[in-house]
């Protein structure tokens, strides 16, 4: 399953590195973060709620404003 993040409050690379890397540590998710769109490309191997990756965003300081199934 893949799903598309769109996130608010990054504002430099470094913005971008730390929700990646966050997100990695999710067992079951591959993520890759493009600061530009300000979005998060996530490959789910495991079942991961939202209410998941909510949390770990807002854990390092962004805001979730979508997350679309893909």
């Amino acid at each position: 399953m893949n799903k598309t993040v769109i996130i608010k409050g990054m504002s430099c690379r470094h913005c971008a590195m730390r929700v990646e890397k966050a997100l990695n540590k999710i067992n079951g998710v591959e993520a890759s973060v493009d600061l530009e769109s300000r979005t998060a490309k996530l490959n789910l191997t495991n079942s991961i709620s939202n209410q998941q990756i909510i949390e770990v965003i807002d854990g390092v300081g962004y805001e979730v404003v979508e997350i679309i199934d893909v």
